[in-house]
């Protein structure tokens, strides 16, 4: 059996569970708990991955995730992407548990998206720290970084939105990761 590529397969999970969530908020208890728990899954691999040896945390982290989507479910705008909005939950409860530890980890800027969904005056700041970065960067990275990593949209879709190949989105998406890493390594001394 041949493996589908993995954009394929976000996109897939992204329609699930956008799916889920919306037929959830229609009142659909069982497409509600159904997303929960596809969720829960994604989100003790994020988690897992951002904290090693603080492993026995992840566990709380899905759980206090999970409670914050069901209560902030009604802040979802069905029209937009759902992994970016639940992620953007999830880094804030990341950052919460490392400030509750005294932990100097950063959340890595691919999950930038976060910073785009809260009221919080921290994700505030970290707004304006994002956009600063973003500013620096030439007119189509900056863009591809804001349509794929902030707005959710896929390597195909962007690559149809500005008009250039899918390996240049790639290598142009590359390439601007690593000068925003570059300029917070650099900032960070």
């Amino acid at each position: 059996m041949a493996l589908r590529p993995r954009a394929k397969r976000v996109d897939d999970v992204e329609r699930q569970l956008k799916d889920l969530m919306i037929r959830g908020l229609a009142g659909d208890a069982a497409a509600h708990a159904q997303m929960l728990h596809a969720l829960a899954g994604r989100l003790r691999g994020y988690f897992g991955r951002r904290l090693g040896t603080q492993a026995v945390d992840v566990e709380d982290l899905v759980q206090e995730t999970l409670i914050a989507v069901h209560r902030k479910g009604h802040t979802f705008d069905p029209r937009a992407p759902f992994t970016p909005w639940a992620y953007a939950i999830a880094r804030h409860k990341l950052v919460d548990h490392f400030r509750k530890v005294g932990s100097r980890r950063e959340a890595p800027l691919e999950a930038a998206e976060a910073l785009w969904s809260t009221d919080d005056p921290a994700e505030q700041t970290a707004r304006g720290d994002v956009a600063r970065l973003l500013s620096a960067l030439p007119e189509r990275q900056r863009r591809l970084i804001q349509d794929v990593k902030l707005t959710g949209l896929s390597i195909e879709e962007a690559s149809r939105a500005s008009g250039l190949s899918v390996a240049n989105v790639k290598v142009t998406l590359h390439r601007a990761m690593k000068a925003l890493a570059r300029r917070v390594r650099d900032a960070n001394g």
